[in-house]
C-alpha cells in the first residue's frame, strides 16, 4: 500500500506553492510508492494580494503577535487520513510565521493531523526566517509533531535590494525586473532546483533513516544563515514586542500609532540598520565561535 504524504501550505503569490510542489515532486513520480495529498490552508476572511499599503502594514500586530483568525476546515481527505510524513510549507510575516499559518497551528485540526507525524518544515522567505522558525518548532513540539527536518529558500539579493523588490511585488503584483531592480523573490533557477531537496527527503523517507536527513539538507544548501541578519531579528522582536503590544492595547489610537511604526519601520531599515552593522562586522574576530555555534544550532532542527 502506499505510504501517504501530506503537502501543507499557504501561498498568496504562487511561489510557496510551487516550492513545496517541486520539492514533492520526487514522491509524484512514484506514484506505486506514495500518494501524495495536498492542502491549501484558507481562511474564512483571505487577505488581499496585492496588499494595499494600509492593509500590509495594518496586519501587523496581530501578525506579530500570532492571533489567529478563523480558518475553513480542512477537506475530508486530509482529516480522515493518517499521513506517514508531511510537508509543511510557511511564509513569515514581521518575524514570525504568518497568520493563516498560526490560524492552523491553533485550530482544533492541527494536533490530529500533524501529532506523532514526521515534518520536514519548508519556508519561502525574503531573508529573515530564523527565529520565526524557533517559533514554529515550539508549536509543533506542543502539537507532538516529530520535526525531522527543514529547508528555508531565500532571496539571495542584498538586504536593501530584496526591501524594495519585495514591497514592490506585495503591493503592485509586479514580480518582474523593472529598472534598475531585479525580480522580486526567490529566484525560478532555485525554486526549480529545489526538486533536489525532495530527492534526499523521499531517500531519506524509504531508508527510514531521519537522523541524517538534516545534515544531508544543509551539505546540499538547504538552509544558510546569515549571522548579521540573526542579530537584526534578535533586535527586531525586542522592537516589534514593545509596538505590537501598544497598538493592540491602544486601541483607539491604532490608525495613528500604524502610521507611527511605518515610518519607524522604514527609518529603522533605512538608518538604524546600517548602523548596526558596523559594530557587527568590527566584532566579527570577537564573537567567531559564538557566531559559529549559533550558526551550527540555526541550522538544525533541535529546540533549545
Amino acid at each position: 500500500m502506499p505510504k501517504k504524504i501530506l503537502v501543507i501550505y499557504y501561498s498568496q503569490t504562487g511561489q510557496l506553492k510551487d516550492i513545496v510542489k517541486n520539492i514533492a515532486q520526487p514522491f509524484e513520480d512514484k506514484k506505486d510508492e506514495y500518494s501524495v495529498t495536498y492542502y491549501n490552508i484558507q481562511l474564512k476572511q483571505d487577505f488581499p494580494f496585492p496588499w494595499s499599503s494600509d492593509v500590509f502594514f495594518n496586519t501587523f500586530p496581530e501578525s506579530y503577535l500570532q492571533i489567529p483568525s478563523e480558518i475553513l476546515p480542512p477537506p475530508a481527505d486530509v482529516l480522515n487520513q493518517k499521513f506517514d510524513l508531511i510537508l509543511f510549507g510557511y511564509q513569515v510575516w514581521y518575524l514570525t510565521p504568518s497568520i493563516p499559518i498560526i490560524s492552523f497551528l491553533k485550530s482544533g485540526y492541527a494536533e490530529n493531523i500533524l501529532k506523532d507525524t514526521p515534518i520536514v518544515t519548508i519556508s519561502g522567505t525574503r531573508n529573515m526566517w530564523m527565529l520565526s522558525q524557533e517559533k514554529l518548532k515550539v508549536y509543533l513540539r506542543d502539537l507532538k509533531a516529530q520535526l525531522v527536518g527543514n529547508i528555508a529558500l531565500v532571496d539571495r539579493h542584498d538586504n536593501y535590494t530584496s526591501v524594495l523588490t519585495i514591497l514592490r511585488w506585495l503591493t503592485t503584483g509586479q514580480k518582474e525586473k523593472s529598472g534598475i531592480l531585479p525580480a522580486a523573490g526567490i529566484s525560478d533557477e532555485e525554486i526549480t532546483g529545489s526538486t533536489k531537496y525532495g530527492k534526499i527527503i523521499e531517500w531519506h523517507f524509504r531508508e527510514n533513516n531521519f537522523k541524517d536527513l538534516q545534515p544531508d539538507l544543509v551539505k546540499n544548501g538547504a538552509v544558510e544563515i546569515r549571522p548579521f541578519l540573526v542579530r537584526v531579528e534578535k533586535v527586531g522582536n525586542k522592537i516589534f514586542t514593545v509596538w505590537s503590544n501598544l497598538i493592540i492595547k491602544k486601541k483607539e489610537k491604532r490608525p495613528l500609532l500604524i502610521k507611527f511604526f511605518k515610518v519607524y519601520l522604514m527609518a529603522a531599515i533605512w538608518i538604524i540598520s546600517p548602523i548596526v552593522l558596523v559594530p557587527h562586522i568590527l566584532m566579527t574576530p570577537i564573537l567567531w565561535f559564538k557566531r559559529k555555534k549559533q550558526r551550527e544550532y540555526l541550522q538544525g532542527i533541535n529546540l533549545k
